[in-house]
């Protein structure tokens, strides 16, 4: 960029720029969201980037807390919000004058962007769509970044060549300086302060609300990453089991998986038909054949958003398939299948289960299934561990470190545990009674007590 001033011409780098007045999004979360860079501006304005206001953070979820409407765009400048805030933090109280491992600035620009695109992959109804057909959103995330075709791509590299891999990088948690990546990607990193966070408001719950700005202010770099003043400790302990809390009581939630369960098998359902030539024309998913082919382009994936999806639900509603409209039914009129806890020792009443509903005249393949939700709250390091994950450490003043969990009682009583529950789904129609076949209902029903699955003879 040119400039003028007093006859002179000033070259300023695309990655030093400042916008002329910066420009602010308001947000129910974080009040507003700064945006100073040309840089950032122009990756939201990109096609990629504005696609993920048509995806849902929580997928499914809403379903089950109608206030979980919002999108994966609001989730991702919100992340960027917390790192600017990271970043600004950093350099005011911790700039390096050296080899001393305090923050050096001239990494912002790569946190930032790293930070707001760090979701940019994802596709519709996220985790179902990926089991489904095999996509993979961090490796798509990385592809869009570094693809010349995006529009995202063509932003980057106005900063420099190399500057769309190093934003990968961090994604991919390769970038050399551990303090950005664990910025983006650690136990306590600016992507969960802000899911938690905006997840809790929009579900209506208080689980995941903590101490943002007390984290931030006692959070520091060091060396090999970020640490955290140890005075942070109760702040860091809340997050701790803030997170953990929304684990267990919205995204574990019994109804939200249902709905899962019911979209993956529609989804299963549209693809089996597809392969064995049996979709009728009308309603064929044009959009969605590549993946059904297993052949599908960048292109061809970021076409796709939940609407797209929707769309194909609602035509297959009139599907000739009985299968395929029912549950495309289930899913838009919110028709959740029941569930049950079951454990190892009574895993081996599944099959008997199963064959009762497919006695109901329910295919047990389409209208069971079995679901695990677990969830490690908090993680250490472990040597001997094959995935190693980065531990949250705190700084007494003295400038020795100390992990969290040889401190805190609190955080040590859920430290390494997993923590869900098993369930297995069926049809809401077992529950009831009919004139037709009153005993195998009542067959059924004996293997169920209160949210447990328990083998009747056991009862006797």
């Amino acid at each position: 960029m040119y400039n003028r001033k007093k006859g002179v011409i000033i070259i300023t780098a695309y990655r030093d720029q400042l916008l002329p007045r910066e420009k602010v999004l308001r947000d129910p979360i974080h009040s507003y969201i700064y945006i100073q860079s040309p840089v950032i501006l122009d990756l939201i304005n990109t096609k990629e980037f504005q696609r993920l206001r048509r995806i849902r953070q929580l997928g499914t979820a809403s379903s089950t807390f109608h206030g979980a409407e919002h999108s994966r765009f609001t989730h991702s400048v919100g992340v960027y919000e917390i790192t600017r805030q990271i970043c600004d933090t950093f350099q005011r109280n911790y700039p390096s004058k050296g080899a001393d491992g305090l923050w050096d600035n001239h990494e912002r620009l790569v946190a930032l962007c790293a930070a707001l695109l760090h979701d940019i992959g994802h596709g519709p109804y996220s985790h179902t769509f990926e089991h489904i057909f095999a996509t993979d959103h961090e490796q798509l995330t990385a592809a869009i970044l570094t693809s010349p075709e995006t529009e995202v791509n063509q932003v980057l590299r106005r900063v420099s060549d190399d500057f769309p891999q190093q934003v990968a990088s961090v994604i991919q948690k390769t970038y050399p300086n551990q303090q950005v990546v664990q910025m983006i990607s650690s136990q306590i990193d600016a992507d969960r302060m802000d899911y938690l966070l905006r997840d809790s408001y929009y579900t209506g719950t208080n689980y995941g609300t903590f101490d943002l700005q007390r984290i931030l202010r006692m959070m520091r770099p060091y060396q090999n990453g970020i640490t955290f003043h140890i005075s942070a400790m109760h702040a860091v302990e809340d997050y701790i089991i803030s997170r953990f809390q929304m684990y267990q009581q919205v995204y574990f939630h019994p109804v939200s998986r249902s709905m899962e369960v019911i979209l993956n098998h529609l989804l299963q359902r549209a693809k089996w038909l597809f392969e064995h030539q049996q979709f009728q024309a009308e309603n064929t998913p044009h959009l969605l054949l590549p993946f059904f082919e297993d052949h599908f382009s960048l292109t061809d994936y970021l076409k796709l958003d939940d609407g797209v999806l929707n769309t194909y639900f609602i035509d297959w509603c009139d599907n000739q398939d009985p299968i395929l409209s029912d549950l495309a039914k289930r899913f838009l009129n919110r028709k959740p299948l029941k569930s049950i806890r079951f454990a190892k020792s009574t895993q081996y009443l599944i099959p008997k289960l199963q064959a009762l509903v497919a006695e109901a005249g329910f295919d047990p393949h389409y209208y069971t299934a079995t679901n695990n939700c677990y969830d490690l709250p908090y993680d250490i390091y472990e040597p001997g561990k094959n995935h190693q994950v980065t531990q949250i450490k705190l700084m007494r003043d003295d400038g020795s470190l100390v992990e969290l969990s040889e401190i805190s009682n609190l955080v040590k009583a859920i430290t390494g545990r997993f923590l869900g529950d098993e369930r297995f789904f069926f049809p809401k129609q077992m529950l009831q009674l009919t004139s037709t076949n009153p005993k195998l209902y009542q067959h059924f029903q004996a293997y169920l007590k209160n949210d447990w699955l328990v083998d009747p003879a056991s009862q006797a």
